[in-house]
């Protein structure tokens, strides 16, 4: 090859090297997502503890009306917004992909969860298996904001996990207490619609 060639190539090189940098830093496109779900989720919550500490009254199927309309919510916002953000500019970069594949996989994790253990409590006749459902939704949330955090390069990132997982155990050392419900509606806050704030802020309007 002549020295024009191996310059050239180089520079090709370069160049491909630059764009997955850029890829690889792109602003994470998503975060209305969390927003959604730690409003319509935490919302929820607050009812339920409404109904623990006595301020409202809520009876049997009352619950699965509240949660169950909870989900159809959720599930409405999110086919929405899913599809008001297939063009926005950043979407097919690496930590958009890592992004949205972890909590697609959070997301389908905690619905799996939520049908065994209410299957568990049928079987058994008991809501005492339901009740670790918080904690392991938190758990779910730390490995995803890991994931986002590890695969976007945005360190404040990894304290919504952190903060995720040191509220899992925490939840299941109050179950059977009101304020169980409290804290749920407040992590959810806390970790899913905060940070899906920020990363809203931050996602580019027009180019990345």
């Amino acid at each position: 090859m002549t020295n024009d060639q191996i310059r050239s190539l180089k520079e090709d090189i370069g160049y491909m090297k630059a764009l997955a940098d850029e890829g690889a830093t792109a602003p994470l496109v998503g975060g209305s997502v969390l927003v959604a779900a730690g409003l319509i989720f935490g919302t929820a919550s607050i009812g339920e503890w409404a109904n623990a500490a006595g301020l409202i009254a809520l009876e049997g199927v009352q619950h699965a009306y509240l949660w169950g309309g909870a989900g159809i919510l959720f599930a409405i916002a999110l086919v929405v917004l899913i599809r008001r953000q297939r063009d926005r500019p950043g979407i097919m970069a690496p930590a958009n992909r890592a992004f949205a594949n972890a909590w697609m996989g959070v997301g389908l994790a905690i619905f799996s969860m939520a049908v065994a253990l209410t299957l568990l409590s049928i079987q058994l006749q008991s809501s005492i298996p339901t009740t670790v459902f918080p904690s392991l939704v938190f758990a779910l949330y730390g490995a995803g904001w890991a994931v986002s955090a590890a695969m976007s390069g945005q360190k404040w990132l990894w304290w919504p996990a952190f903060g995720s997982w040191v509220l899992a155990p925490i939840l299941a050392w109050f179950v059977g207490q009101p304020s169980m419900y409290l804290f749920y509606a407040v992590g959810l806050f806390a970790f899913a619609l905060v940070p899906g704030v920020v990363l809203m802020r931050r996602e580019p309007s027009t180019t990345v």
